[in-house]
């Protein structure tokens, strides 16, 4: 018996080679499987009052995952707000000054109309006067007293006139002084309505909304928690596409170009591989030391290039699997 297994084990150890050689060694490069992890962090600072997400969910983009407590940014926005329309209250009114003289500007016009009527009459007089006066049937004396108050009338209808100009001005003045004024005031107003927008912006950021579509891998935050802007709430990728971080030699990197169609082999836990179909999508423009665990053919290769395939995910594929590659 013993010379039998004496006489075997040369022919296992072949065999065992054999068959190792061909499970590990038909592969152009190897690598390990990576995902585009993107860490959500609180936009705003306060209490975690909701946060509904669990690792392993998938989310959809600008899905609502959790509220921070937006109370004192509400405050906030209320005191700008409040300070808007205390501006409006501290704006002068050009109305009632205006009115007023505006009512005097229409006792001047009828005063006016009622000299011109007067005129009329004692022109009219004048007229009749001077025929008599010319014909000897009354004295000169009162001809020259009409006509005196003829003139007297007309240079009070002039100087009425004048007043009635002087009024005019005096409203487009009171318009354009209080205008003036107002435009001080007015002049702080856009500012502070780009603060209450500034303030808004802040209270929109206490939603938490998912940035991208993919699943959670780690929470970092829990319900009820204290958080600050920036601090980390959970990770998220998306697994339905997985790139393999694989690496090849320099005498390799003449056999890939971008776009270029592969095969990606993973373990299927059955001592068997999965074959699936990849896309060499990012090929690295410099070359690197070899990684310490070897991933590539030639494990006595110094310098390496790193390339990523895209790989679809068919649910199987994890991130930091390994994959074998083929050309």
């Amino acid at each position: 018996m013993k010379s039998v297994l004496k006489k075997l084990l040369p022919l296992l150890s072949i065999a065992g080679f054999i068959s190792c050689n061909n499970g590990n060694g038909k592969y152009d490069a190897s690598g390990t499987f990576e995902a585009e992890e993107v860490i959500v962090s609180a936009e705003a600072t306060g209490k975690i009052l909701q946060l509904n997400i669990e690792e392993g969910a998938n989310l959809a983009k600008d899905s609502v995952v959790g509220k921070i407590d937006p109370r004192a940014i509400e405050l906030q926005k209320e005191q700008a707000s409040s300070s808007v329309e205390a501006l409006q209250q501290k704006t002068n009114d050009a109305t009632p000054q205006v009115n007023i003289l505006e009512s005097q500007l229409q006792l001047q016009q009828r005063q006016i109309a009622v000299d011109e009527e007067q005129l009329k009459v004692l022109q009219k007089e004048q007229q009749r006067y001077q025929k008599l006066v010319a014909a000897d049937a009354v004295p000169a004396k009162q001809l020259d007293d009409i006509n005196g108050q003829v003139s007297v009338l007309k240079e009070k209808i002039i100087a009425a006139k004048t007043q009635l100009n002087v009024l005019h001005s005096q409203i487009n003045s009171q318009h354009s002084m209080v205008a003036i004024q107002n435009r001080s005031i007015l002049s702080e107003k856009d500012p502070m309505e780009k603060k209450v927008a500034q303030i808004q912006d802040q209270l929109d950021k206490t939603t938490i909304k998912n940035p991208v579509a993919g699943t959670v891998l780690t929470k970092y935050a829990q319900q009820n928690e204290f958080t600050a802007t920036g601090k980390a709430l959970y990770k998220i990728a998306d697994l339905s596409t997985m790139k393999l971080r694989a690496y090849i030699t320099g005498d390799q990197l003449a056999q890939v170009k971008l776009n270029q169609p592969v095969k990606v082999k993973v373990d299927d836990g059955k001592g068997k591989y999965r074959e699936l179909a990849g896309i060499i999508t990012w090929i690295s423009d410099k070359a690197e030391f070899t990684p310490k665990t070897i991933q590539t053919k030639e494990e006595r290769a110094n310098l390496v290039y790193a390339m990523k395939i895209n790989v679809k995910n068919d649910g199987y594929l994890k991130i930091g699997m390994y994959g074998e590659v083929l050309f």
